[in-house]
């Protein structure tokens, strides 16, 4: 059996832990630069606001409906997930962390055991342990386990935030109530064509032909229908590396000169080598855009990327930082007002691997003083070291006017308790 695990509105819930007045009022979390809403309590959402909602259009109705509104604190939500997925690995080793508010649990060995007594425990210690409010659906497969976890959060009352589909009644009654939309694995693309041949419910589209779903979905949509049939064909993934890391930040103004872009790009470089140093890689390719404010109707627009191939397999902020200006020089254009910039680099190799050619290989120096700069920043305080294209005297900081206290990973920004 898998065991889908949710966290409840998870940024909304991060805010309501450490200020619990806030339960059952509305909130909202903004974006990068507080730009769009990207989550909502369920009073907010009974109010109205849509996903992804500008925050400038809605600040009347924040206003009048009285709805709590914060910035994005990811290293608040960060180290929140952290605390659910620790406490939720003490229930099984088996466990893939799916995204930040969500897990699936696999129980093997546990058929002597009440799952539902199991699993309403698991929702007790993580409600305790974090504050945190989850619901758990539990099912033959990963897919209906989605499903049921669907039903838990959609029925809480009746439910208690447990949903378990352990019968052939129980699976095809929850399969009639979902909507094809709702089916986890099919995208707007192959809802509409399903809703075309009147197909409106997820049991019609477990009844449809094997050979009409491989050939109109690929061999994915046919796993996504065997899954829904109680079939398992989706086991636990393990960790994956990412194929590509990108580093992207809209800026807080804009900018036309070349130089304080440059210092920008430089940073993003820096941050995607890292993270490719984190997690054992190298990359081959090393893609920059720059594109002007879209929304200012009034200016002249632009915008392009470029993609520049590296000479051989690296994960050296020095090296990348080269190609990424190599790549800002070509595009940028005097004259544009530019919003936004982003690094992003691709081809990623295992660091063991790497393959040179046979006139070009890396400078043996890099490789001890990346490792040095990355353990000083560790230490020390991230972003201490800095490369010299980078300004040693310059913070770059988004837009946060509503962020709370790191509660939970800054000292000085602990909750007093008097």
């Amino acid at each position: 059996m898998y065991a889908l695990v949710d966290c409840n509105n998870f940024y909304a819930s991060c805010e309501r832990v450490f200020r619990p007045n806030l339960r059952n009022e509305p909130i909202v979390v903004l974006s990068n630069n507080d730009g769009c809403v990207i989550a909502r309590s369920n009073e907010a959402k009974a109010l109205g606001v849509p996903m992804g909602a500008p925050a400038f259009k809605f600040k009347e109705l924040f206003e009048k409906n009285n709805i709590h509104v914060f910035s994005s604190n990811y290293a608040l939500y960060g180290d929140m997930s952290h605390r659910v997925m620790s406490l939720l690995a003490t229930y099984t080793p088996d466990i893939e962390i799916y995204s930040i508010d969500e897990a699936f649990l696999q129980f093997k060995g546990f058929k002597h055991f009440d799952l539902q007594s199991y699993a309403e425990s698991i929702k007790k210690t993580v409600d305790k342990g974090t504050g945190i409010p989850i619901s758990i659906g539990i099912a033959p497969t990963k897919a209906l386990s989605k499903v049921a976890n669907r039903i838990a959060k959609k029925f809480p009352k009746e439910t208690k935030g447990v949903y378990i589909i352990d019968s052939e009644e129980k699976r095809i009654k929850a399969l009639k109530w979902l909507a094809v939309e709702d089916v986890w694995g099919i995208g707007r693309k192959h809802s509409k064509r399903l809703q075309a041949k009147n197909i409106l419910k997820a049991y019609q589209f477990v009844n449809l032909h094997d050979d009409w779903v491989r050939k109109q979905m690929s061999v994915v949509g046919l796993r996504l229908k065997h899954e829904l049939e109680g079939k398992e064909t989706l086991g636990l993934e393990v960790f994956q590396k990412k194929k590509a890391i990108a580093t992207t930040r809209t800026f807080e103004g804009m900018h036309t000169d070349l130089e304080s872009i440059k210092e920008r790009v430089s940073t993003f470089a820096v941050s995607c080598a890292e993270k490719l140093r984190k997690q054992g890689s190298c990359c081959n390719v090393v893609m920059v855009f720059l594109h002007s404010n879209w929304h200012r109707k009034d200016l002249p627009q632009y915008g392009k990327n470029i993609v520049v191939k590296t000479q051989y397999p690296t994960n050296s902020s020095i090296d990348i930082i080269k190609y990424a200006v190599q790549g800002l020089e070509h595009i940028f254009k005097e004259g544009y007002h530019y919003k936004k910039a982003g690094v992003i680099v691709m081809g990623i190799t295992p660091e063991n691997t790497k393959q040179f050619t046979l006139f070009t290989k890396e400078n043996p120096k890099h490789i001890p003083l990346m490792k040095t700069i990355d353990s000083l920043n560790k230490s020390i305080g991230q972003t201490k070291v800095k490369f010299g294209s980078q300004d040693i005297g310059r913070t770059w900081k988004m837009k946060q006017e509503r962020l709370s206290p790191r509660y939970t990973t800054k000292l000085t920004e602990i909750i007093n308790i008097y």
